[in-house]
């Protein structure tokens, strides 16, 4: 047995904290001893921002055991808990609060002692990194330094040891094949396996989703599939055996998109039983492939690397360098590298490491052969299977790079999100933020500012000179970006001292914001906003001025556009291969922000004129907590499923939507219309699938009518009583992140004291995937949260066994929304989306057949034309908070017999 580090150790929870000291002596102390103890000396913790959150201290440092795992087992999940570091690293668990400290310094030992083993799987490069680490004064630096060995031998740089990717013939058209119903039913039995229970539903459904990959028969008419799948008729499978037979025989590529990266972590583990990890040739036959903001970006890491980043950031840098090394595909967000580890630094740290700002300088950058974007890219090239968002399918089709690897054959699933995704892909907003953004990327750095960031002179510099209208071009451009928002933009808005004509729009639109607001959003803090019609005079002058701004800059960027593409065309001598994909990037990144320019352009033509009927515009003051952060002007089809069909579905062959939750109980008509088939004259197949589950014996809807509306109290109490009576296991989902707030100040403390856990979305410094990853390890721990938690959260067993809302989930009243609702029916629109938030929200509660429970919603007035959102043949009763008490603590009793379950720790 290892023993523990002689370094006292601290807990801290809402149940109290506790100390062990360096002999072994575990004592209960109050918050403020914990702190004057922890800035003594620094103490060994585990998750320092949440203990800090905790105690109420928020200079709390210390020895964190996350920063430790992080240097010792990169790229290595763990769920940042007690109970998740012990189960990790093959420890017992703690069996109460006072026992976390000691676990803390057992934990840390064997950690360490890891570092001295030859075994030591990620020993690769760690003593290079813990020099530059002691000399950033990590606290684990001088501790773990007698434990690693210097190597014999000189240790790569991250950089000279990435492995290249390289490149491929481009892959040829697919083959137009038949898929046979035999083939489809002999291909799912197989993906299931032998002995697998055979779902009729689940045969049915794999039968239709085949229709999709027939031969289109006319141009711009691809076959569409809208299914309807129950919850467990095994939806995944049931599209992945005729999407595989299809890409085998036909060598194309199958898209398969999801609306959260969740559902993507499961399809990417659910596809090995259709394809290897790798063909015989070494390429992947399965990639996973998303935006490039969720990508570690190589050029930003040696930036911070090389002083970039300074305090708590650089170390960041450091184990970020110390994960890319062992990663499987550099994704940053949902992949491989914790999620953790970005809330235990500076809130900006991971973001500023991945490429936010559409930068990238393509093959200028001297990592080209080695980004973990170009690699996926030109994986999925290759790919029979690419599993993407929404979000990323519709960019790809209506602007990738390369045609010849635009979607044809796509799969939508969480169809439901489809339409909301596309309104945020072709919508349209001219806003302080994105502009100053535009002036950074043409202009490059200015005064002080510091980082890697370039602008056009720098980073077409060999152009410029070569060509004299290029460069001509590429000064004007930098000249009319004057005109855009500079730094300090919102500082002066305020003060009433505008810069610029952008600025001076902007400082309009805020004055008529807040003139015409009656929202009360101005004292509550939150954003507001007004229609952009009956404006003045003054205020269309304002936004002529922008516009030809606007235009001033737009014109020499195209005219670049065009010299750039004359330098291609008639190339000189020194243009090498890598030079001329730096102009390829280099001309798609002119041509997205001529686009970019061009819908702002179009969007300030129309103030002060006629209204379009196919768009609604509105100007908004975006605010958090009463805080400024940015000042717009909006436009959004009014059904963006009319770009979508023109965009995605014309350029494909077959499209299916499918999820859960696709239809309005048995009605099709509002699932057709939000497919966008009606656009381009289609008449899409329509698929049911049932859950096989039984409903009437595994769940009960329990309508509580004696929680009044807005009265926080009583709600805090019914939600602590109803973690009390379910023993945790609880999903509480709210409409308003303030009530949450409230709601957890209230019963935290009550709860921990109980043994029962309970962590919250906008409350603990955790991110939403770590929330459910701990929600999901723990039995007894209850998460709230808000939108973000209704969907994509797959919490099967004991884990999940109650979701409570706390009312009924009413549309905001935005101005998009009354548009859109006075277009789709008035109320019944309201209904049928609070209808499929009602049903998500349900969702979650059933994943498999031996799970059981209730779904709880605090209504004293639930309208009864809403409950059709529940399965059929499921219980719903009308009672009060104690019956409801009664029938969830009669469940738990239950199924305790089976199981019984011991106090958790958090």
């Amino acid at each position: 047995m290892i023993p523990a580090l002689p370094i006292t150790a601290i807990h801290a929870s809402h149940a109290g904290t506790w100390l062990r000291d360096a002999k072994g002596s575990t004592r209960g102390v109050s918050k403020g001893d914990a702190i004057m103890a922890a800035a003594d000396t620094p103490l060994l913790l585990l998750n320092a921002p949440l203990v800090a959150s905790r105690l109420g201290y928020p200079d709390l440092s210390g020895l964190d055991l996350l920063d430790l795992f992080a240097f010792i087992h990169p790229a290595r999940f763990v769920v940042p808990t007690p109970k998740g570091l012990a189960h990790a690293l093959g420890l017992p668990e703690p069996v109460s609060d006072d026992a976390v400290p000691a676990l803390l310094q057992t934990a840390a030992a064997v950690l360490l002692e890891t570092c001295a083993n030859s075994d030591w799987a990620e020993r690769e490069g760690a003593w290079s990194a813990l020099q530059t680490l002691t000399k950033l004064r990590w606290p684990w630096a001088q501790i773990c330094a007698p434990r690693i060995a210097k190597p014999e031998k000189a240790e790569k740089w991250l950089f000279a040891k990435l492995p290249e990717w390289e490149e491929a013939p481009d892959r040829p058209p697919p083959g137009h094949v038949l898929i046979e119903e035999n083939e489809v039913a002999a291909q799912l039995e197989h993906l299931t396996g032998d002995g697998a229970e055979r779902r009729d539903g689940q045969r049915a459904y794999a039968r239709d989703v085949a229709k999709i990959f027939a031969p289109r028969a006319q141009h711009k008419l691809p076959h569409v599939l809208l299914a309807q799948a129950g919850t467990g008729i095994g939806k995944t499978l049931g599209y992945l055996a005729p999407a595989s037979l299809w890409a085998g025989a036909a060598r194309g590529t199958v898209w398969v998109s999801t609306f959260t990266k969740n559902l993507q972590r499961q399809l990417r583990e659910e596809s090995r039983r259709a394809w290897p990890d790798r063909r015989a040739d070494g390429s992947q036959p399965v990639v996973v492939r998303k935006g490039r903001e969720n990508y570690l970006c190589l050029l930003n890491l040696e930036d911070a690397l090389q002083g970039g980043f300074t305090g708590r950031a650089a170390i960041l840098a450091q184990l970020v360098a110390r994960w890319a090394a062992f990663s499987r595909d550099g994704d940053m967000v949902g992949g491989d590298l914790p999620g953790w580890l970005g809330t235990l630094f500076t809130k900006r740290g991971i973001a500023a490491l991945t490429d936010q700002r559409g930068e990238c300088v393509y093959a200028g950058c001297p990592h080209y052969r080695k980004c973990f974007i170009e690699r996926a890219a030109r994986a999925s090239a290759q790919a029979d299977l690419v599993i993407a968002n929404h979000a990323l399918v519709m960019i790809n089709a209506a602007r990738g790079r390369d045609h010849a690897q635009r979607p044809t054959r796509i799969i939508f699933d969480e169809g439901h999100h489809v339409f909301e995704a596309a309104d945020s892909t072709f919508a349209a907003a001219l806003s302080g933020q994105e502009a100053i953004e535009l002036r950074r990327w043409i202009i490059g750095p200015e005064r002080k500012a510091r980082g890697r960031r370039r602008g056009l002179a720098a980073r077409l510099a060999d152009v410029a000179s070569y060509d004299e209208a290029g460069g001509k071009a590429v000064e004007d451009a930098i000249n009319a970006a004057q005109a855009l928002p500079s730094d300090g933009w919102l500082q002066r808005l305020s003060d009433g001292e505008p810069s610029g004509p952008l600025e001076a729009l902007f400082a309009g639109v805020r004055a008529v914001v807040y003139a015409r607001d009656e929202s009360g959003g101005q004292e509550a803090g939150y954003g507001i906003e007004t229609e952009a019609a009956g404006l003045d005079g003054n205020f269309v002058q304002l936004a002529g001025q922008a516009q030809s701004a606007l235009a001033a800059i737009r014109h020499p960027l195209v005219a670049l556009g065009g010299r750039l593409e004359a330098v291609m065309e008639n190339p000189p001598d020194w243009l090498d291969s890598q030079g001329r994909m730096r102009i390829e990037g280099a001309r798609h990144s002119l041509g997205w922000r001529v686009d970019l320019l061009g819908a702002w352009e179009a969007l300030l033509d129309r103030l002060g004129g006629p209204a379009d009927p196919e768009f609604v515009d509105w100007l908004a003051v975006d605010r958090s907590d009463a805080r400024e952060f940015d000042v717009a002007i909006h436009r959004r089809w009014l059904d963006p499923m009319k770009p979508f069909a023109r965009v995605v579905l014309e350029s494909a062959h077959g499209v299916m939507l499918t999820s859960a939750t696709l239809r309005d109980g048995d009605d099709w008509d509002a699932a057709i219309a939000r497919s966008g088939t009606a656009h381009i004259d289609v008449s899409p197949h329509l698929s049911s699938a049932s859950s096989p589950f039984d409903y009437a014996t595994q769940a009960e809807v329990l309508i509580v009518t004696d929680v009044k509306r807005g009265d926080i109290p009583a709600l805090a109490g019914a939600y602590a009583r109803l973690v009390e009576a379910a023993g945790g296991g609880v999903l509480g989902l709210f409409t308003a992140i303030r009530r949450m707030r409230a709601v957890h100040g209230r019963i935290a403390d009550r709860l921990a004291r109980n043994g029962l856990p309970l962590y919250a979305q906008h409350v603990d410094p955790i991110d939403t995937g770590t929330l459910v990853d701990i929600f999901r390890d723990d039995p007894r721990a209850t998460l709230l949260g808000t939108d973000a938690l209704r969907d994509g959260v797959d919490v099967p067993g004991e884990s999940l066994r109650c979701v409570v809302m706390e009312q009924v989930p009413w549309p905001r009243p935005t101005i998009l929304h009354k548009a859109r609702r006075a277009a789709g029916g008035g109320s019944a629109y309201d209904d049928r989306l609070i209808r499929a938030k009602l049903a998500q929200a349900f969702g979650r509660l059933i994943r498999s057949k031996d799970d059981r429970g209730h779904f709880v919603v605090l209504s004293s007035a639930f309208p009864s034309r809403l409950l059709s959102a529940f399965p059929p043949g499921t219980p719903i009763m009308r009672l009060t908070l104690e019956e409801a008490l009664q029938r969830v603590g009669n469940t738990v009793c239950q199924n305790s017999t089976a199981a019984p379950t011991s106090p958790s720790i958090p």
